[in-house]
Parts: structure tokens; C-alpha cells; sequence
């Protein structure tokens, strides 16, 4: 009253006609309410101002019911927004984003400002937006109320994650749709939990039995099948019993370590080293482990890359690991004389790794199971089986998720071949590359390639070389060499001169155009040592020529010329 506000709703009154207002109004007693007024100007015949009617009305009731809901949507509204374990956030009509908790933060990688105001199909892959899923999942909540799924999402950072989504419809009190709720789980470690523990336990039995049965005679079987290599065998029937029994022994050894390595996923001993990968060595490695059987088969294979190099964040042990269990799973389920297609793409911040064959293909209900372990597929057909344990994909798709990918199959049906799609994240590669460089022209070794289309010599000439201290690569043809030497930049490539198709001379050449800077130090490693071979070495623009088979102390002199010119100390001197 004393700040005269009751003759200020007079005045009003008179000066519209009519005034409204609510506030606190006191009773006789003293207490208060809430009250709804309503004072109305009263006119004579002339004109004249007579009075006014005032109207009243108790609103307390109505008004504490509004805060009442008013603080229990702040408490819900402060509840959501400190919950970490589940992403809550609000969708309008459109499917934008309008609300963003900690949970959702903390799982999908995004700041608020950086989401609220986007479209939710962010967060689904390029295939399921492709597909239609974002959209056709509001539509779907929008007619039955409230959908629930389970799929692969995808972080701010482009790694997936597997998660349960459920998205209910808000409707108004007329009908009327006004939005979305969205809640998130990140279920993969439930997932991969749930998947061990259903095999752990016939696994492991298996394992127990397996190993100890097998291990132990596998390595006099080897030693056995080396020694009658070093012997020269004069029968072409021997000999071709020697080298069956080389590749079965491969093909066991290879099926035990398999079988350790689920052992150590159920109990988590893997452990990734990840760094910095191209994927053009994971490719190149993964396509030698697969070849013989490949070219054995008589299969065509073709690999397709993109033009400038992709990187991903990884162990290039268990990434080449992945992929050349696709490409001999291709060539063993393939009828001789098949094509087997590798494709290397890189699209919206992921590396896809495509293998296709047109062997005998998958039926639609073995698309899943095959990745479980001990499954493999049933062809349809008992003829020309292939024996396996049905490890190998799971292998595969536990190292793929691993690095925080994806592997999945798709066929057309039975007899109408199969398609395998392993999905990384790409990493970004400006200046880690150089970096690593830097500090590996900063350590003692030295960067060696060598160039050898026999593979048991260059194979065995990089592990000396490792053994060494050096950072070694090997190529198997002139075309590689010439490839890996303009990526790598090395000291000193140790060059064949013998080889089909581009031979060392012509590798030697296209080397030299290609230089720019310092050209590494280039030996001629040859079968061919005479006086007349190392002149022709020389006007070549060889630096220097070692005769196979090589010398350890010719190797070592040769290795420390090349750090001379590379500004590096001699290595120390063998006992």
C-alpha cells in the first residue's frame, strides 16, 4: 500500500476500462493468497466516472500446483543433466538436436554447442544414413509411440560404439507431436562380454586339449621338414611330398596360434600397439601371407587402392592379422580358377578394407553366425570342403572392435559369392608421419630396404638387418621396390638385380630419376660376383656389389658407409 499501487490499478482502470493483474492479496486475518483481480471503470449517463467493480478470485491453489511442477522439472532437468551413463538429450519434430546432458556428452564425444541445433543422424554410419535409418526410426516412434534398437553408433571422434537407443514420441495435450526424448547406452562392453562368456568355457576346455596335443610335435615336424630343404633331394616325388608336407605343417601352426590368440582375447591379454599405420603396408603385407594359397588355386586376385596413402591409429601386427584372414578365407571357400577383389577406400573419416570373391557365397542366415566362434558356414555341399576350426572371423571382428571398427558380411546367397567390409577410423597423418622419421634418423639404426623377388632370401636378409638395429622393409619385384623406396626415403637399399619384370638396372634407373635430396647408398646384391659384373654394377650408379650368399662382415663394412653418409657413427664392431 505504501507504494500506492492500489490507486495506481484505479487509475489504470479509468484509463482503459479495464484492468487485470495477479499477485499476493491479504485476508482479515492476516494471511495471504494469491489472487486474480479484475477491476472494471463504471461510466454514468454523461459520461461521468461513478465507481468501479472489482473481481476476486483465490488462485493459491493453482498457483502452488504451477511451482510445485515448476521445481520438480528443475529437478528433473538438474537429475538429467548430471547423469554421466546414459546420453538423455531432446529432439525436435525434425529430428534436431535441442538438448544435450553429461551422458551424452561423455559417450557421443560432442560439446553442446557443437550438436544442439545439428540433425541426430550424425551419430549413425555412413551406411545407416544412406539407408534412411535416422529418419525412418521418428517416423517409427511417431506411429507406435516408442521404438527400441540396438546398432553400431558413431562418436564425435569417428570411432563406433555399440548401443541400445530407445526414442519416445512427446506429445501435447492436444495431440499434437512436439518432439523426441533419446536415451543412449554404450553397450559394447556388455556386448563383447556377453559373446565371450558364451563360448568361454567349451573354449577353453578346447584349448587346454588342443595346445598341448599339437604343440608339442609341430617343432620336430619342422625341424624334420628343414633338413631334408637343405638336403638336395634328387626325386621330383620326394621333393613334392617335402613341400606338402612344408605347407600342411604352415597351414597347423597357423591354426594353433590362432587358437592361443582367442585364448588370450577371453582373457584380455591382447594388448594392441598402436601407432600410426598406412594401410598401403597392411595391404601389401596381408596380400604376401595370402598368396601362396591364392596362386595355388589358381585365383585371380585384384587390389585396388586410393591414389594418396590413408592412415589408421593401430597395431599393424593384428590389422594385417584381420585382413589376411578375409583374403584366406576368400581363396579356401573360392572354386579354383575364382577372382578375389581387395578395395581400400577412405570416406567420412573411416578406412574401408573390401574383400569380394565370387566363390560359394553365405546364406542369409549364416551372415551373423559366422563370426561366432567354432561356426563356420554350412556351403550347401559336402564336396571339396574346406576344414577349420571357425575361429578365424572371430578373430577378425574382436580385433577390428578392438581398434574401435567394425566388420560385417554381406552375400547375395549360396553359390553367388560373398563381400567382407572391415570399417576403421582414419587418423589424421600431417606430421606424425615426419615426426616418427625424426626420431628414428635420431636413434642409431639406420632405415634399410631391400628389394629380392626371391622371398626366403629377402625375408631372411631383413631379420639380419633388424637384428642389426636398422628399420627395415622388403619388396619382392623391381615395381614395389621403386614404390616403397619414394614413401620410405632410405639410407641404404640393398637392390637384386635378377628379377622378372623390372630387373635392379632398370629399378636402379627409376630410382635415380625420382631422387631428390641425398640418394641412399645402393648395393647390387647379386648371384653374380666376377670382375666384368661388378664393373657393369658400377657404371650402373651402384654404389656397391655384394655377392650372394652374403657375408656377414661384407654386410656390416657396407652398413657403416652408409651411415657415414648419413652423418651417423659406425655401428660397434662383432665379436
Amino acid at each position: 500500500m505504501a507504494s500506492g499501487w492500489p490507486q495506481e490499478e484505479l487509475r489504470l482502470a479509468q484509463a482503459r476500462g479495464r484492468f487485470e493483474d495477479e499477485g499476493w492479496r491479504l485476508r482479515k486475518d492476516g494471511s495471504r493468497f494469491w489472487a486474480n483481480v479484475v477491476i472494471t471503470a463504471l461510466y454514468g449517463p454523461m459520461g461521468e466516472l461513478t465507481g468501479f467493480a472489482k473481481i476476486t478470485r483465490d488462485l493459491t491453489e493453482r498457483r502452488r500446483a504451477e511451482e510445485e511442477l515448476r521445481i520438480s522439472e528443475e529437478r528433473v532437468r538438474l537429475l538429467v543433466d548430471s547423469v554421466r551413463d546414459y546420453a538423455i538429450f531432446m529432439l525436435d519434430p525434425e529430428g534436431i538436436v535441442q538438448s544435450w546432458n553429461a551422458g551424452a556428452q561423455a559417450i557421443k564425444g560432442y560439446e553442446p554447442a557443437e550438436i544442439i541445433g545439428r540433425h541426430f543422424r550424425s551419430f549413425y554410419t555412413p551406411e545407416d544414413q544412406a539407408a534412411g535409418k535416422p529418419e525412418r526410426e521418428l517416423a517409427e516412434a511417431r506411429a507406435h509411440g516408442r521404438i527400441e534398437d540396438e546398432g553400431w553408433r558413431v562418436r564425435k571422434d569417428g570411432t563406433l560404439f555399440w548401443a541400445n537407443v530407445v526414442l519416445t514420441a512427446v506429445v501435447g495435450p492436444d495431440g499434437g507431436l512436439r518432439g523426441f526424448a533419446k536415451v543412449t547406452r554404450d553397450m559394447s562392453e556388455r556386448r563383447r562380454l556377453e559373446e565371450l562368456e558364451r563360448s568361454s568355457r567349451r573354449m577353453n576346455e578346447f584349448l587346454a586339449m588342443l595346445a598341448h596335443e599339437l604343440r608339442n610335435p609341430l617343432a620336430p615336424i619342422r625341424n624334420a621338414v628343414t633338413i631334408m630343404q637343405l638336403e638336395t633331394l634328387a626325386s621330383p616325388v620326394l621333393r613334392n611330398c617335402r613341400d606338402v608336407i612344408d605347407r600342411q605343417l604352415t597351414h597347423v601352426t597357423r591354426l594353433v596360434d590362432d587358437l592361443l590368440d582367442v585364448g588370450r582375447l577371453t582373457t584380455g591379454k591382447i594388448k594392441l600397439r598402436k601407432e600410426l599405420v598406412r594401410m598401403g603396408d597392411i595391404v601389401a603385407r596381408s596380400v604376401e601371407v595370402a598368396r601362396p594359397i591364392v596362386t595355388a588355386r589358381r585365383h585371380v586376385l585384384n587390389v585396388e587402392q586410393p591414389p594418396d596413402p590413408v592412415y589408421v591409429q593401430g597395431d599393424a601386427t593384428r590389422l594385417s592379422q584381420v585382413l589376411q584372414n578375409l583374403l584366406v578365407n576368400a581363396a579356401k571357400y573360392t572354386p579354383e580358377g575364382g577372382r578375389i577383389q581387395l578395395r581400400v577406400a577412405a570416406a567420412d573419416s573411416f578406412v574401408y578394407m573390401v574383400v569380394s570373391d565370387n566363390g560359394r557365397g553365405l546364406s542369409p542366415e549364416h551372415l551373423n553366425s559366422i563370426f561366432q566362434l567354432f561356426v563356420q558356414a554350412d556351403t550347401g555341399t559336402s564336396a571339396g570342403s574346406e576344414s577349420g576350426l571357425g575361429i578365424g572371423l572371430t578373430l577378425a571382428r574382436s580385433l577390428a572392435e578392438m581398434h574401435g571398427g567394425s566388420i560385417e558380411a554381406t552375400s547375395p546367397g549360396l553359390g553367388q559369392g560373398s563381400t567382407f567390409t572391415v570399417r576403421l577410423p582414419m587418423a589424421a597423418h600431417a606430421g606424425v608421419a615426419e615426426d616418427r622419421q625424426t626420431h628414428e634418423d635420431s636413434s642409431g639404426g639406420l632405415r634399410v630396404l631391400v628389394v629380392d623377388d626371391n622371398r626366403d632370401s629377402a625375408d631372411s636378409a631383413t631379420d639380419v638387418l633388424r637384428l642389426l638395429g636398422n628399420q627395415v622393409e622388403c619388396a619382392y619385384d623391381g615395381e614395389s621396390g621403386v614404390s616403397v623406396a619414394r614413401r620410405m626415403k632410405p639410407h641404404i637399399i640393398l637392390l637384386d638385380l635378377a628379377m622378372p619384370g623390372m630387373d635392379g638396372f632398370e629399378a636402379r634407373r627409376r630410382l635415380r630419376d625420382a631422387e631428390g635430396g641425398t640418394s641412399p647408398f645402393l648395393v647390387a646384391m647379386t648371384g653374380f660376383g666376377n670382375e666384368e659384373d661388378k664393373r657393369r654394377t658400377r657404371a650402373a650408379g651402384f654404389d656397391a656389389h655384394l655377392t650372394k650368399p652374403v657375408e656377414l662382415d661384407a654386410l656390416v663394412a657396407l652398413l657403416n658407409e652408409a651411415r657415414a653418409r648419413a652423418g651417423k657413427p659406425p655401428s660397434e664392431p662383432l665379436d
